[in-house]
């Protein structure tokens, strides 16, 4: 997995000794020697991550990094602080700057490689997220991203068997969160399951391998999304980039420090937000792109994406196929007369009568004006035309009482029926003897179910 990476640093040797290692290992690498130009490529280069040293002249590491991550253009960009000072206050600092990494020089090889390939996974996540949100944006189907999503409150599992560590790191988080201490992996998981922001595990367990339950967390679909963040050993290097390497997000190094501890879990949790909330706009768009805005019903796109598969299916021997095609006899005499208010609440009136007189295995759509479509798997023709001539008859007998209007509407539909026809047979052509069977009842006196066969 190769990245982009912008790697800033004053002082020529460092930045060249960096980019020596990274374009060994075939990483694109570029470099900024000063905060203004690395500020600058960022939001024009649009790197994977930036590795960024403290202490420059001029404009910091720290500013740099509040900088891109005040800037929209930049603010997604994963951000390594390099710095010569292993301080606490230093990575205090840089997280609330929001940085989401540390290296300390002299960079360890397995440490920036392990740290590298963690960061980059996540910059593809969210990428695709993005794409994703922006080009729902573009549509219309979902609105762009304003609300602010902050750290706190979140639910948080800790799964640490030693029972001081535990406590210390439950009370520290309860003043912020809602912590549940679970000593036992088994139940940790499940935990982690139930809509968790944030796992902590214990990569020193005695009683359990944290870093194998955080492999299941990761692996298993129903947490992989689940941040965790490991406690490990503070020279244990090695387990350290083992961590990251399957898929821990984070590491924090013992003895847990109470306000780096804090820091770290307010950055996961609010990163978490933010691509929960892009993976909900997204779903959000989905939902839309297939669904009638005014009705609820599914739309003619997705219709199409349906009715194919089940017509194939049907000329190679399976369940027959019906279609419904249903029009609303004198529409445009509702509209005219009432205005398009009424015409709209006589829609959405009919699409629930719809959906409620059909089989819950039938699918109603809306195919265009004051047309509907309904897809009915494993059903023949007498079946359908019975379900057809059910539906025309409530609909009839049940005038509609749009606000406004004085008196009921009485509104009748027209309906065509088809059913597949063995080998050859097309969604197209189902489609049109069902609309050959909607002009028969229309040109018949409207009112009625027609159905039709293929010629």
């Amino acid at each position: 997995m190769t990245a982009r990476i912008l790697v800033v640093d004053d002082i020529a040797p460092n930045v060249m000794l960096l980019e020596a290692k990274l374009s060994a290992d075939y990483y694109d690498v570029l470099t900024a020697y000063d905060g203004p130009t690395a500020l600058e490529l960022a939001a024009t280069a649009s790197p994977d991550i930036v590795l960024l040293d403290v202490m420059m002249r001029g404009m910091d590491g720290f500013e740099v990094c509040r900088r891109l991550k005040s800037d929209p253009r930049t603010r997604h960009i994963p951000v390594v602080l390099v710095t010569a000072l292993d301080g606490r206050r230093d990575r205090l600092t840089g997280l609330e700057a929001g940085a989401d990494d540390f290296l300390t020089k002299p960079i360890d090889d397995v440490s920036l490689f392990a740290r590298v390939k963690s960061l980059t996974r996540l910059k593809l996540v969210i990428d695709e997220l993005r794409q994703r949100e922006a080009s729902g944006r573009r549509m219309g189907v979902i609105e762009s991203a304003g609300a602010r999503l902050d750290g706190l409150g979140g639910r948080i599992i800790v799964a640490d068997d030693h029972p001081q560590q535990g406590k210390r790191i439950f009370e520290e988080l309860a003043v912020d969160h809602r912590p549940v201490l679970e000593p036992d992996p088994e139940q940790a998981q499940l935990a982690a399951g139930a809509r968790a922001d944030l796992l902590i595990v214990n990569a020193a367990s005695q009683n359990f391998d944290g870093l194998r339950l955080a492999a299941r967390i990761r692996s298993d679909e129903q947490t992989r999304h689940v941040p965790i963040l490991a406690v490990v050993n503070g020279d244990d290097r090695g387990r350290a980039a083992k961590a990251l390497e399957i898929g821990v997000n984070d590491v924090l190094p013992r003895p847990v420090d109470p306000e780096e501890l804090s820091a770290r879990v307010r950055s996961l949790i609010r990163q978490k937000r933010y691509t929960d909330f892009l993976r909900n706009n997204l779903d959000q768009s989905l939902e839309l792109a297939v669904t009638d805005p005014l009705t609820g019903l599914h739309n003619r796109r997705y219709m199409n994406g349906q009715l194919g598969p089940l017509v194939k299916r049907a000329c190679k021997g399976g369940e027959p196929v019906s279609a419904l095609l249903i029009d609303i006899d004198h529409f445009k005499r509702i509209n005219d007369t009432f205005g398009h208010g009424v015409g709209d609440h006589v829609l959405r009136d009919f699409a629930v009568r719809l959906a409620t007189n059909i089989r819950a295995i039938d699918l109603a759509c809306r195919y265009g004006g004051e047309e509907f479509v309904v897809v009915m798997p494993d059903t023949g023709p007498e079946d359908a035309h019975r379900i057809a001539e059910r539906l025309r008859r409530h609909v009839a007998a049940s005038p509609f009482r749009p606000s406004g209007v004085a008196e009921p509407l009485v509104v009748t539909i027209s309906v065509g029926v088809a059913t597949t026809e063995g080998e050859g047979d097309t969604p197209d052509a189902l489609l049109a003897r069902a609309d050959a069977g909607v002009y028969a009842a229309k040109a018949g006196g409207r009112n009625q179910v027609v159905a039709r066969a293929a010629a």
